[in-house]
């Protein structure tokens, strides 16, 4: 099935058809229960793009596995929720899905204050089912220890100390932050604090916008008048695409970086190339553009065969990494797998190798990766190694 781009409305009507009548079908005579895996993603409002990006880098894979006669028998059933990245929403439609008997695991929610918020309610221990692969890397989801949640990427506070080691590096030691005022956004501004002071060194200029919305006038003024040499922007697609232009435009010359949660491509756009050429942005899963290690050729495989005209981008293939990782974890659970099973068996991918990349868990364990590299936005608009 094709997922192009369309408005939020009718995307949604096409993603609800295709759960209908797509991923389960009958092969005649009996067979075992699907295994339904739940996801809420941010399908509408700011962070749209990237939670249909989320939804397809699961999707291909899922479809592949049900093509081959799925797990044990069983065919994966992937229902998906829109949340609009808003909290009370996650924490409500997480509830209906672990009301569901026939949910064994979560997977790929979106948002350090939403999947925290499920934490601090008990929401995921009272289901009692994992949560595997959530598009965050908050520092509040990973210490101190839960055992709900599987995380396949590494956390904000690594990206922050990979993003100062590389600023310190070329001389550069007035580094300030832009970010997301919410847990999401102090989590990533507490990061960069901590790799500063690991250096002697201090915030030259902090400032923040509102969560669910691209009002970034004043944090473009307090960034313009400080001294920085260089911005970590803590900051999702649309408000990161705000600051970069009025900054760009007003006379900002620092050196502009973000985390890894944004879209390249949706920078580009949306700022305009002239502002958004040379940012640099942390990454948290090899180069996805480039197929030199095994599970990447696997994945541009299925991206062409299960999502033909969907580009290749780090988000889906985030996704991607985590579905396998999941789709391992409902093996190693056996036939008709309880939740608590299934996060038994997660927790037991000690160095599973997905395919050039290894995910280490264990029952004190739960970050399986700390990669982080920096990538830039060239000058034709492609994200450049």
């Amino acid at each position: 099935m094709k997922i192009g781009i369309y408005g939020v409305s009718r995307w949604c009507v096409a993603l609800a058809i295709w759960f209908l009548t797509g991923t389960s079908t009958a092969l005649g005579g009996p067979t075992a229960p699907d295994l339904v895996i739940g996801q809420v993603a941010p399908l509408s409002g700011v962070l749209a793009s990237t939670g249909r990006q989320m939804v397809v880098g699961g999707r291909i894979y899922f479809d592949w596995i049900n093509d081959r006669g799925g797990v044990h028998g069983a065919k994966l059933r992937q229902v998906v929720m829109d949340d609009g990245y808003e909290v009370e929403k996650s924490v409500q439609q997480t509830r209906s899905l672990l009301a569901q008997p026939d949910v064994v695991a979560l997977f790929g929610f979106a948002g350090t204050a939403n999947v925290a918020r499920l934490l601090s309610e008990g929401v995921l221990a009272q289901g009692g089912a994992a949560l595997v692969a959530p598009y965050t890397g908050g520092e509040p989801l990973r210490s101190p220890f839960n055992p709900w949640i599987f995380h396949v990427r590494a956390g904000y506070a690594d990206e922050a100390e990979h993003l100062v080691q590389h600023l310190v590096t070329l001389g550069v030691k007035r580094i300030g932050v832009m970010y997301q005022d919410d847990a999401f956004g102090h989590a990533g501004r507490m990061g960069v604090e901590a790799a500063l002071t690991k250096r002697n060194l201090e915030l030259a200029v902090s400032a923040s916008y509102a969560r669910n919305t691209d009002e970034v006038s004043a944090a473009v003024n307090a960034i313009r008048h400080s001294d920085a040499q260089a911005v970590v922007m803590i900051s999702i697609n649309k408000p990161t695409a705000a600051f970069i232009k009025r900054y760009r435009e007003a006379g900002g010359r620092a050196q502009l970086y973000n985390i890894s949660v944004v879209d390249p491509n949706e920078l580009v756009a949306l700022a305009g190339l002239k502002n958004a050429q040379g940012l640099g942005i942390s990454q948290v899963v090899p180069y996805p553009y480039t197929a030199n290690l095994s599970v990447i050729r696997e994945y541009h495989e299925l991206l062409k065969k299960y999502a033909p005209g969907e580009a290749v981008n780090y988000t889906s293939f985030e996704q991607f990494l985590g579905a396998k990782v999941l789709v391992e974890g409902l093996r190693r659970a056996g036939p008709r797998p309880t939740r608590s099973r299934v996060v038994a068996a997660l927790e037991s991918m000690q160095a599973y190798d997905l395919g050039g990349i290894e995910i280490h868990y264990a029952p004190d364990q739960r970050v399986g990766s700390r990669y982080v590299e920096v990538t830039l936005i060239g000058s034709s608009g492609k994200l450049l190694k």
